[in-house]
């Protein structure tokens, strides 16, 4: 089975194509795959080397000729940080917008069967309704309307062309690898990060916004599910862990599992980000996925991970 994954020197692809090779050894598959990324956001030392790689923009038709005998695609490449795609709608639209469009033009002229493409849990922005269900669509952000344009091409490349898809609602997927540099980094590598080197982290606002984590191993369960199980066809799926935690009870438990008590920095608070998120994953259970990992299972194996790449000189 060949598998082409766009985004794949970043946190999730590079992940996904790891789990990918790995079934290779442990489970008898037979998974070839090819990685587009134009290492704008990725990390080229992320990429596993048995991937077949190719340094390039989603927005290119350079990229078609690779989608010629490929049989799934999982399309994960975008810009997402939420600060800066607030900062930035054109290039936002450009990338996550006209780069999708792109992704799903040449599966349909290299005749792939499905695309399994990254939606968002921001698409719920505006919701009051938790656990939050997959037809409670309120974007409230550039980027959530970004990911929302996704949603609408996909069903018409459906319509009009057969073209299957499957489309993830990440909520805040963490684990080894997940992205320190954005502008605003995600809190537990940020967190991590600053408690090695005795430094105070930042909190923005109070700390008693309530995130649903999920770790990317959990994640990458429901990927292959994707190219497994015809369930998944052309469906919208939420994944997270269907539970949430507040920054401030993140921070706590990073500190406990790192013998650290140092005290972090509040500053004001972030615009348009939701105060919870807590994903409904009945429609994912009921296909036979669900979360194993619990959150200090996840937090014990990023904080290995990060002091590992720490010591090595790759996190600086």
């Amino acid at each position: 089975m060949k598998i082409l994954i766009t985004g794949v020197a970043g946190f999730i692809g590079s992940n996904l194509a790891d789990r990918l090779l790995n079934e290779n050894v442990d489970a008898g598959a037979e998974y070839e795959v090819v990685g587009i990324d134009n290492l704008a956001y990725g990390i080229k030392e992320q990429i596993p080397r048995s991937v077949d790689f190719h340094c390039l923009d989603i927005r290119s038709k350079d990229i078609y000729p690779l989608f010629e005998s490929v049989d799934y695609v999982f399309h994960l490449a975008a810009k997402n940080c939420i600060s800066d795609c607030q900062n930035d709608p054109l290039e936002t639209s450009d990338i996550n917008v006209t780069g999708t469009v792109n992704v799903f033009e040449a599966s349909r002229l290299g005749n792939v069967k499905k695309v399994i493409y990254a939606e968002s849990s921001a698409l719920y922005e505006g919701s009051d309704t938790f656990p939050t269900p997959e037809s409670e669509v309120k974007p409230q952000s550039f980027y959530s309307i970004s990911k929302l344009s996704s949603m609408y091409f996909a069903d018409a490349y459906r319509e009009f062309f057969g073209l299957g898809s499957t489309a993830l609602r990440y909520f805040c997927v963490y684990g080894p690898r997940q992205d320190y540099r954005r502008t605003i980094p995600p809190v537990m590598s940020a967190f991590i990060i600053k408690l090695l080197r005795s430094e105070q982290p930042v909190i923005y606002g109070t700390g008693q916004k309530k995130r649903d984590f999920v770790f990317v191993d959990d994640v990458n369960d429901f990927h292959l599910q994707c190219i497994n199980n015809s369930r998944t066809n052309n469906r919208v799926f939420n994944i997270g862990s269907g539970q949430n935690f507040s920054v401030c009870e993140i921070y706590d438990l990073i500190c406990k599992l790192m013998g650290k008590s140092i005290e972090p920095v509040h500053k004001e608070d972030l615009p348009g980000e939701a105060q919870l998120t807590l994903g409904d994953i009945s429609q994912a259970k009921e296909i036979g996925w669900w979360p194993k990992t619990d959150i200090k299972q996840g937090l014990g194996k990023m904080i290995e991970y990060i002091k590992a790449e720490v010591g090595k000189g790759n996190i600086k």
